[in-house]
């Protein structure tokens, strides 16, 4: 009976022992979980970390120095075959105001207020005027065109295009234009005083003209649209009468 009170008792006893360790809050284990992490995350920085860091280190170092000797290499590859600035603008002549009407032979022709005709050179993109580069001291010829050129007002004609569209007089192939019909831009400008039509009543029975406006300088490849002129008659001053 003593045995057997006593075998009862140490069961009971380990039971209750059992019970209590089931029975601890949630929280304990929770907090022991956390106090692991810990010590876990600190042994990474301390004792891992110094070891990974100057291999991660070495390995950025050596890919930036690659990336960058890639980098200078392409650069001097290329940099014989860089473009002028002015290859890479879209160029053109311009009259920058309408000439003044009527338009008699022999007579100096002007621009609206009696002013000088000026021809610039401006950026076929913003309009913008050009000063500077091999193109605004360019050597220019004042030329007359047929009235019919470019009548559906196209602006990519070529330069083909333009020159067989050029008037002059059969005998000997001179310009209709008295005086120097030649002049060199200046800072991207240039003016033109002293021209005037010739007395031939052969070429004015074509009665509609242009004057136009072309680069005569070889610009390594660059190419500066023509400029041109509204379509006018011209009149003989000796008769006075427009033309037929």
């Amino acid at each position: 009976m003593a045995l057997n009170r006593q075998v009862n008792d140490g069961r009971v006893g380990g039971s209750e022992q059992n019970n209590s360790l089931e029975d601890q809050p949630t929280g304990v284990f929770d907090s022991r979980k956390k106090e692991l992490e810990e010590v876990v995350i600190n042994t990474v920085r301390q004792v891992i970390g110094p070891v990974l860091k100057p291999l991660i280190s070495e390995v950025v170092k050596t890919e930036i120095e690659s990336a960058l000797e890639k980098i200078l290499t392409s650069m001097k590859r290329n940099s014989g075959n860089e473009m002028h600035p002015s290859e890479l603008r879209s160029l053109q002549l311009q009259f920058s105001k309408k000439l003044s009407l009527p338009i008699l032979t022999g007579m100096k022709i002007k621009g609206e207020g009696g002013t000088s005709i000026q021809v610039a050179l401006v950026d076929g993109i913003t309009g913008q005027g050009v000063n500077f580069g091999p193109e605004a001291s360019a050597k220019m010829e004042i030329v007359v065109l047929g009235g019919d050129f470019n009548a559906d007002e196209r602006h990519d004609w070529t330069l083909e295009e333009f020159n067989q569209k050029i008037v002059r007089e059969r005998e000997g192939n001179v310009s209709l234009l008295t005086a120097n019909v030649y002049l060199n831009l200046k800072e991207g400008i240039g003016y033109v005083d002293e021209i005037s039509f010739t007395h031939n009543r052969k070429w004015m029975k074509r009665c509609q003209f242009r004057l136009g406006a072309r680069v005569m300088d070889n610009l390594n490849g660059t190419r500066v649209r023509e400029a041109m002129t509204e379509c006018f008659f011209v009149e003989d001053r000796r008769s006075k009468c427009e033309c037929f």
